[in-house]
């Protein structure tokens, strides 16, 4: 499997364009099979997690095609949609598969999606969709690794209902929001997620027909239809504007670079990043010392020196993200001082810890808090990837650390940075991919 090799000690200069949302393309390809119409998604990343989503909706019948190879223009028509299933072999690398659920059951009446697999940062179970799903009228099984579901009711429609989530859950937001465009009558989600991808879901269902009010806000309320049609963008008049929907900017890509210029040192400007979407995340790396601020072109950032220490709880959103825990980690790891921080909505994304360790950081992991004491440098060694957002990490700390940095079992990083090694390279990092036989 490849690997990637990092000569560290250079600081990060010049400009790079941050690629679509991981997180809201993989709900919006799914979206897609709520209607016979084609549909068109641009600023569609170059993922390994789209590759898979663009496989599985294949399976199904869906017909999808990029214009041209390297093109963010995704094309979509599953007007043929015939198979609403999910099996377990196409689906095992990835938690977001189970996104397909809560469509196929609007669309079709029917589903079998296998339990997903994905990031191995902790229990991440889908009983809240299966519990939503059930309010909705559909009757549910889990059996033999897989979710039965299907429709009881002659119009063969979901039916609305009041749904409130134990937990804030992302995926399950978004699950039950599209479930909701295509019931009977209406359906409130109470407890909901804020992320900025589930109001991009959102604006994108809105943009299909959907009839959704409190867009952004904890309570969702979605009057069902019959139908949902292709996106189609409104002009500055009001009238009907270019067709497809555009992904929002990965927040946790900009937040990813951010956190390597505050860490390397350099000046570097994000295009395309929104810094409203990343303001729990800017604030705390202003408090380590770095200078950032929004422009017209996105964001840009001048660091230099050994940053300070920062700690940081993390919480749903618009709070700290667990997405960018392990990535600050390395932020405070080289930095003056010490710090505490605290996650709270995974039980294992400490794994990353250990990696560090290797490479020098000093840092005490204690249950749910983590204690970095920081130090002036870190010292290149070979280190493995346990999960996608430790990955970055590791590319991170390698960047910082004297020597050779070996960072092995990147197919993690490939699912979640559009072709991060090199952006990096293009900002000045001496990093290489070096091949290796398939996983």
């Amino acid at each position: 499997m490849d690997q990637l090799l990092i000569r560290g000690g250079r600081p990060l200069q010049g400009e790079v364009r941050i690629a679509g949302a991981k997180n809201a393309a993989l709900p919006e390809l799914c979206a897609a099979l709520l209607t016979a119409e084609p549909v068109v998604l641009r600023n569609v990343p170059h993922l390994q997690d789209v590759a898979t989503m663009i496989k599985l909706l294949r399976h199904m019948g869906v017909q999808a095609q990029r214009p041209e190879p390297d093109s963010t223009e995704l094309q979509l028509d599953a007007g043929s949609l015939d198979k609403p299933e999910a099996p377990y072999e196409m689906v095992k690398t990835m938690r977001a598969s189970i996104l397909v659920l809560g469509p196929l059951l609007a669309r079709t009446g029917r589903a079998r999606v296998s339990l997903p697999g994905g990031c191995a940062i902790g229990s991440r179970p889908v009983d809240q969709h299966i519990k939503g799903l059930q309010a909705m009228g559909a009757e549910i099984t889990v059996a033999h690794g897989y979710i039965e579901a299907r429709v009881p009711t002659a119009s063969g429609r979901l039916q609305g209902a009041r749904i409130t989530t134990d937990m804030v859950t992302v995926t399950g937001t978004e699950n039950l929001l599209m479930a909701a465009t295509l019931a009977e009558g209406e359906t409130v989600l109470d407890n909901a997620a804020q992320e900025p991808e589930v109001t991009d879901l959102a604006d994108m269902l809105v943009a299909m027909g959907a009839r959704i009010e409190g867009i952004g806000t904890r309570r969702l309320v979605v009057q069902g239809v019959e139908r949902l049609q292709a996106p189609c963008a409104r002009d500055a008049s009001g009238g009907d504007g270019l067709k497809g929907h555009d992904i929002i900017a990965d927040r946790i890509e900009a937040g990813t670079f951010l956190c390597a210029v505050t860490a390397a040192g350099g000046e570097v400007l994000l295009r395309g990043a929104r810094a409203d979407h990343l303001e729990a995340v800017i604030d705390k790396l202003r408090q380590a010392g770095a200078k950032i601020s929004a422009v017209p072109e996105g964001i840009r950032i001048s660091a230099h020196g050994r940053p300070k220490a920062v700690g940081f709880r993390t919480s749903e959103y618009p709070a700290f993200p667990t997405d960018m825990q392990a990535q600050f980690m390395v932020v405070d790891c080289i930095a003056e001082g010490s710090a505490t921080i605290t996650e709270t909505i995974f039980e294992n994304r400490y794994m990353h810890v250990n990696e560090l360790v290797r490479l020098g950081a000093n840092i005490v992991v204690d249950g749910h808090t983590a204690v970095v004491q920081g130090v002036p440098r870190l010292s290149g060694a070979q280190v493995m990837a346990t999960d996608l957002r430790a990955s970055a990490s590791l590319v991170i700390a390698g960047l910082v650390a004297e020597g050779e940095t070996l960072v092995q079992r990147i197919y993690h990083l490939d699912r979640g940075y559009d072709r991060m090694e090199r952006k990096l390279r293009e900002l000045g990092a001496d990093i290489e991919r070096i091949k290796g036989p398939p996983v």
